[in-house]
């Protein structure tokens, strides 16, 4: 299923237990660690590895028998005592299957079924030593039974010892007053104590009774019964639990698991915060051949409202209602070429996240919904979807509420013929609707709901050599309405048409040469691009705003001829791009070490067309009240330069740059920097650097949540140093420097041993509460610990994922 869970089943923890089992098992004096087949790590001591040596297994010491009823046996002395027993003595070796007994005297009685031997014996199988006191071996059955026995198995890095070591005709062990660890002989900084102990190593995990959890010599946890894993197959059973404190409330989550089947599982998690109440949440997955899917969710029942004392915190916008959410996913193949996806998501309110996401803040911005089927053919696409999503947004207003795809339809194709000339073939029929109420809505083409046929006709020829490229292509957008407004009263056109010719040519040339640079060899490139598009003027006041958004100005941006992302709207477009790029190539296979390029257009004429759609005018100039930036977008002559700079300066330093200028205006437009270092050794360190001048971004309103209504100018520092193969330190500092504010620190620690793992991370952010406004952020901080007992489970909230989210080029050292 891809997931594995190493957990422990948690029956009760019961502190009185501590001091009611303490003496249950009596410590035996510890061996010798080469008695336990350890061999320490010298020279040929892996990089990764993490404990101090490893357990080896020794050749046997006899051969296999030929029949597996067979016995082999070795011995300096034999002789038949008076009842007719026969005595082995010196150093002993009998051998059944697998199963090898080494001691210095062993009995057998006249049945020859059982031999009983004198200690100090050991006893070995596949991956498993056992040495002890004395034994009785079953010559018939994998039967034994060792007194004060130590026993090792290899494979799990697992020791332990035992006052009675019992091995059962089935292959289970059965241990009394025993304890167990992973840490290598000589630690035990954590050991499992318990009066009777079950290892199966058929199933993969171990049973104890009346067992404590010790660190050194000092009880921590009690259960009545536990059951834990000893391999990495998944087992039912309770997942260790999870412990926080958000705003002086305790937040505990104890998850149980449910090995169903091999293709089916799931967990079910109760939690109590506080302040709030109990949320049971829960996740289902199940596998088979053709498809996969998981359903999760959870559900309160009358929310606390939070600890704030502000009646009208957001955080207790809710109180007294039930939150829920649930979030079913599902996809699947009918054949190679036919896919289908389903998704359904939804939750009681827009803050159902924020409230009680997960537990380092990074939370879904939407529930998406989905029914898909998409044949992908060697000429034809064909997809067809019901499509939408809920906006977590709250309070959500009308106008923010996404449109519904009730259905959508789309077919592609593409033919290419000898020579370069190429045809495409783009359509798609959409019925939009959304839940509003029309009639109080602002702007009346927000009120529009229908159907939306698109059809996108090209043909062009592609030239394309390795000194250069051609490209002419020719476009035909075609988009036509059946629109309805419901109860608004509206003079609009409710059937729509509109038909815009697109064209563009593009070209390149490739130049090249050798160049010498400090005593190495480089083949250098300069590549010029000239890029053409053409797009007339059309009306389209009437259209709606089903799906669109003007693009902002980018690198690619430069070489496309559609200013509008989506159909509804056509930007009119009479632009020459100019563009040089030069590379720097090393070695045979063309690796690129240095890549910078540089790009400008030049527009013959104004663009008419915004998100109002009006091909007759243009948006006023400030001294007839207009705002500058819409009239300067729509008037300039020419764009802002476009410059990147991509610079692998070593196998483990590598820095990308981009730049934005708007030379008519002297300033900076949007700029970014970034340095990263990676090194073999697992260390991670990234230096960023962002400024987007305010409204930069045509794409987001005022009123929307990403807006900020002033110049962002952002540091962001993260960093993963590894101290050593055990210690990992963790940080990131995110600092907005127009408001002078931290908008996130993190710093952690992670620290891996042979036997266990910890994680340490404080946090702080800002929640900037789902309004534009700084004034009306708040800041979070948490303090978050992991505990890991390898061959046990671990204790707290995983880390590891935010870590890699947050710290680019991060990967987590598994526990």
């Amino acid at each position: 299923m891809g997931k594995r869970h190493a957990g422990a089943a948690l029956a009760g923890l019961i502190s009185s237990g501590l001091a009611l089992y303490a003496s249950q098992a009596a410590a035996l004096e510890p061996l010798p660690a080469w008695q336990l087949d350890w061999h320490p790590w010298g020279d040929d001591r892996p990089t990764p590895a993490l404990c101090r040596g490893v357990y080896v297994m020794p050749a046997y010491r006899l051969p296999r028998p030929d029949l597996a009823e067979q016995i082999r046996a070795e011995a300096d002395s034999a002789y038949y005592g008076e009842d007719g027993e026969t005595i082995l003595g010196g150093e002993v070796i009998l051998r059944r299957g697998d199963s090898q007994l080494e001691s210095p005297r062993v009995s057998m009685p006249p049945e020859r079924e059982r031999a009983f031997a004198d200690g100090p014996l050991a006893l070995r199988d596949i991956n498993l030593l056992v040495r002890g006191e004395a034994g009785e071996i079953s010559l018939t059955s994998e039967a034994a039974n060792i007194d004060a026995a130590h026993f090792v198995v290899h494979d799990q890095h697992m020791r332990g010892d035992a006052l009675q070591l019992e091995r059962l005709e089935d292959g289970r062990f059965r241990l009394t007053s025993a304890s167990f660890t992973t840490c290598d002989p000589g630690s035990n900084l954590w050991s499992l104590v318990t009066g009777d102990l079950v290892l199966d190593r058929e199933s993969g995990f171990g049973t104890a009774r009346h067992a404590r959890l010790e660190m050194g010599n000092v009880p921590v946890f009690y259960w009545p019964w536990v059951r834990f894993p000893i391999d990495d197959r998944r087992h039912t059973g309770f997942l260790w639990p999870e412990l926080g404190f958000s705003g002086g409330a305790l937040d505990y989550a104890q998850p149980f698991y449910w090995n169903i089947a091999p293709n089916h599982d799931a967990t079910l998690t109760p939690r109590w915060i506080g302040d709030r109440g109990l949320l049971l949440g829960g996740e289902y997955r199940y596998l088979f051949p053709s498809d996969a899917g998981q359903v999760e969710g959870a559900f309160l029942s009358s929310d606390g409202g939070g600890s704030s004392d502000d009646p009208n915190a957001a955080s207790r916008r809710f109180e007294g209602e039930d939150r829920w959410y649930i979030d079913y996913r599902h996809s699947g193949f009918f054949d190679a070429r036919t896919r289908y996806n389903l998704r359904y998501g939804a939750a009681s309110d827009g803050r159902y996240f924020d409230d009680y996401g997960s537990i380092f803040g990074d939370d879904p911005s939407n529930m998406p919904r989905l029914a898909q089927v998409d044949y992908r053919g060697d000429v034809w696409r064909l997809d067809a979807r019901a499509q939408g999503y809920q906006r977590l947004d709250d309070p959500l207003r009308d106008r923010d509420k996404p449109f519904y795809r009730l259905p959508s339809l789309s077919a592609d194709a593409r033919w290419s013929q000898p020579g370069g000339l190429y045809q495409e073939w783009r359509s798609n029929v959409t019925y939009f609707w959304r839940d509003v109420n029309e009639v109080a809505l602002s702007r009346e083409r927000e009120a529009a709901v229908g159907t939306r046929l698109h059809l996108a006709p090209a043909t062009g020829w592609r030239f394309d050599e390795s000194w250069g490229h051609l490209e002419p292509k020719v476009e035909w957008l075609y988009t036509a309405y059946d629109l309805d407004y419901g109860e608004r009263q509206t003079d609009r056109d409710t059937s729509l048409q509109r038909g815009i010719p697109v064209s563009s040519i593009d070209g390149g040339l490739v130049f090249e040469r050798e160049l010498d640079l400090g005593g190495r060899a480089y083949r250098q490139t300069l590549e010029p691009r000239l890029n053409y598009a053409y797009v007339p003027a059309r009306d389209q006041r009437e259209f709606p705003d089903f799906d669109t958004s003007q693009r902002a100005l980018s690198w690619s941006q430069l070489w496309s001829p559609y200013r509008f992302s989506g159909a509804d709207r056509v930007g009119d477009l009479n632009r020459l791009s100019v563009g040089l790029d030069s590379r720097l190539l090393e070695d045979a296979q063309g690796r690129e070490r240095l890549a910078l390029g540089i790009g400008q257009a030049f527009y013959f004429d104004d663009r008419y067309i915004d998100m109002d759609g009006n091909a007759d005018t243009l948006p006023p100039p400030p001294e007839e009240g207009g705002d500058f930036e819409s009239w300067y977008s729509a008037t300039r002559d020419r764009s802002s330069l476009v410059a990147r700079l991509g610079w692998q300066i070593s196998d483990a330093w590598s820095t990308r740059w981009q730049w934005i200028y708007d030379d008519n205006q002297q300033r900076t437009e949007r700029t970014s920097l970034d340095l990263r270092y990676r090194s073999p050794a697992g260390h991670v360190l990234n230096l960023g650097y962002r400024w987007e001048l305010q409204g930069f971004d045509p794409s987001v309103e005022p009123d929307d949540d990403e807006f900020r209504d002033y110049d962002r100018e952002e540091y962001d520092l993260s960093f993963a140093w590894k101290l050593s193969p055990r210690v990992d330190l963790i940080g990131r500092a995110v600092y907005d420097y127009t408001n002078e504010r931290l908008l996130d620190q993190l710093a952690g620690v992670q620290w891996n041993d042979c036997c266990y793992g910890l994680q340490v991370v404080w946090r702080e952010w800002i929640d900037d509460q789902g309004t534009a406004r700084v004034e009306d952020d708040s800041s979070e901080r948490g303090l978050f610990l992991r505990f890991v007992f390898k061959g046990l489970g671990g204790v707290g909230g995983d880390a590891g994922d935010y870590f890699e989210r947050a710290i680019p080029g991060y990967r987590a050292t598994d526990f």
